[in-house]
């Protein structure tokens, strides 16, 4: 089936589970939850998946292991493609709208020294501009980042915000309006191709070097 797009009640149901995040409301509403929520955004992600990976969806239920936060549901629906370890499209629902991005995350140390590590290089200028180009098309920047520089890292360093980075989140969203149209597939496509060249970066040097950083380690 085509994905047609996200029906209102999608974006009412994570208002109200934000508002009611108890497993009674979840077991009045889950109906409401794989109607509105799960079905079209397996719709969507089957209409991506041949150009852009395979992707995942997430499972709704958190993990409260090692979190304060012991709320036992996702206020969003995720779906993701891992392109190769810490590097891929992510796409996330929730009361808002649809955010489209590209991620480099870190799952140990490596991660986050490798990034630093090619972005302080001359090299990392390349980054940079397409970022800076990627903001003109009006994506954001996003991930964890430090409120100050990394030590060592000197005020007038030309990239010094992107080294405050552990993590990169690149992309944009849109509205529940647009989410809710079936052209809404065809805006995450555009989004992720415009994202592809930062992510080709990142996979050839980043990635890159966080391999060399885990086999040296090893």
């Amino acid at each position: 089936m085509a994905f047609t797009g996200f029906p209102d009640e999608a974006f009412d149901f994570f208002e109200e589970l934000a508002e009611d995040n108890s497993t009674a409301f979840w077991h009045r509403h889950r109906d409401r939850y794989e109607r509105a929520v799960r079905e079209p955004m397996a719709h969507l992600v089957a209409e991506l998946s041949p150009e852009f990976g395979a992707l995942r969806m997430l499972r709704p239920q958190r993990d409260t292991r090692a979190s304060n936060d012991k709320s036992p549901y996702k206020t969003y629906q995720g779906a993701l493609v891992d392109l190769e370890p810490g590097l891929g499209y992510w796409l996330h629902l929730d009361a808002d709208g649809l955010r489209a991005t590209g991620r480099y995350y870190s799952r140990a140390p490596q991660e986050t020294a490798a990034l630093r590590a090619v972005v302080a290089e001359e090299r990392g200028a390349e980054l940079q501009l397409l970022v800076d180009d990627l903001e003109k098309l009006g994506h954001t920047v996003g991930g964890v980042a430090l409120v100050t520089r990394p030590r060592g890292v000197p005020a007038d360093h030309p990239r010094v915000g992107l080294l405050r980075h552990r993590t990169l989140d690149i992309g944009r969203g849109c509205d529940r309006a647009a989410a809710g149209r079936p052209s809404a597939a065809a805006w995450v496509a555009g989004t992720w191709r415009e994202l592809r060249p930062a992510l080709d970066w990142l996979s050839a040097n980043a990635c890159a070097r966080a391999r060399e950083l885990r086999a040296s380690d090893g």
